[in-house]
């Protein structure tokens, strides 16, 4: 990522694509104070630096028919560097694991796994283990009901 400074600009067109991505650039750039040109070239500067890293839907899960999240706590049997890097390189491997956090503490990541049903995400695991990714235990915890998912609370991380 590009070093890049915000000023307010770049801030408040964050602010309106974190709510709504889809904005037009003349929206856009109505709401920012901005011609449509500046407003586009701000947009790609902030792209280009890494500020911006995509694009992307939100949908509902029960709209694709059922599905299971299940979040897994995985302690490593090794703490090297290598083991470290053979576990994340084939966690990245499977598109059902839609996110992994290394963490500091008791266990070594947190993952979250989206997919059709148990028996879809225990093949998954399976997988994962004999891949011989250094996982030395694993602890599953089946999602019942979402509660609360939100993006990152823009103003409040930006205020000093």
């Amino acid at each position: 990522m590009k070093s890049h400074r915000l000023d307010k600009i770049d801030l408040s067109i964050l602010a309106a694509l974190v709510k709504n991505g889809r904005l037009s650039k003349s929206e856009l750039a109505r709401r920012t104070g901005l011609g449509t040109t500046s407003c586009w070239e701000r947009i790609q500067r902030l792209e280009e630096a890494g500020v911006i890293t995509g694009y992307r839907a939100e949908f509902s899960l029960k709209a694709l028919g059922p599905t299971v999240t299940v979040f897994v706590m995985i302690e490593l049997g090794e703490h090297r560097a290598q083991d470290f890097d053979q576990f994340e390189r084939e966690i990245a491997k499977h598109d059902e694991i839609t996110g992994c956090w290394a963490l500091g503490g008791g266990y070594d990541y947190l993952m979250q796994v989206v997919t059709r049903d148990i028996e879809t995400y225990q093949l998954l695991i399976d997988n994962v283990l004999e891949q011989r990714a250094g996982v030395k235990r694993y602890f599953s915890y089946i999602v019942t009901k979402p509660v609360k998912d939100a993006p990152p609370p823009f103003e409040i991380l930006l205020q000093k």
